[in-house]
């Protein structure tokens, strides 16, 4: 994702603490409003301080006694806690149609983090999922083009599209979930989820790294 006579330069931005959901977001809106205004590339690496549930777009707020924060991307609800979120914002041209901006964004992903020794592959293509049976989780079903470690889905992405750019935006995992209690309201979550084995979807502990954000920036980059 490196600057290139065909594609722009891509402008590295880690964020070095935690910010609140309504920062992140915000951030990624600006840098989206940015590109769509002015062009240029932006990749951010960013973690959340507090842990923050984000919905998507359009989803309901079912939840209570949460900090939550909405998403301009579509997709399900993700807990933020022990993970890596990455924001890339580019213009349409550069990779096209939504699918393959999606896919060619995790194969740069997958690619940093075999690197950094996670078994990460790229998920199959299948049919598109209809609305209603999407599951209210982000991570309770991958579908194709999706990073998977164990077969289970390892990062999970939403993208959007204003005037002629684009943002996506995911969650890398790095910590199992139950296991380490990053869902300390797991009852709550799973009764509105209708899915009492929503958070055991993730991949088992062995799966993971030590995964730095200077690490990935600097594979994804290459």
């Amino acid at each position: 994702m490196g600057g290139s006579a065909d594609g722009p330069h891509w402008n590295l931005i880690v964020d070095a603490v935690g910010r609140s959901g309504e920062y992140n977001m915000a951030m990624d809106e600006a840098l989206l409003e940015e590109v769509a205004c002015h062009g240029g590339a932006y990749l951010r690496f960013y973690r959340w301080d507090p842990p923050t549930l984000s919905l998507g777009r359009n989803q309901p707020n079912t939840f209570y006694d949460l900090p939550i924060v909405r998403r301009p991307t579509g997709g399900q609800a993700v807990w933020h806690e022990h993970e890596l979120t990455y924001a890339a914002v580019a213009p349409i041209a550069l990779f096209g149609s939504l699918r393959k901006a999606y896919c060619e964004i995790h194969t740069r992903l997958a690619r940093a983090l075999r690197a950094l020794a996670v078994e990460a592959v790229l998920a199959p293509a299948h049919p598109p999922i209809r609305p209603s049976a999407h599951p209210p989780s982000c991570f309770a079903s991958p579908v194709g083009g999706e990073i998977l470690v164990s077969g289970r889905k390892l990062v999970g992405s939403a993208q959007v599209r204003r005037g002629e750019a684009f943002l996506q935006h995911g969650s890398i995992l790095t910590a199992a979930t139950r296991e380490h209690k990053v869902w300390p309201p797991v009852g709550r979550i799973d009764a509105a989820f209708g899915d009492r084995n929503l958070v055991c979807t993730c991949p088992p502990v062995e799966a993971y790294a030590t995964v730095r954000p200077s690490d990935v920036a600097s594979l994804v980059l290459r």
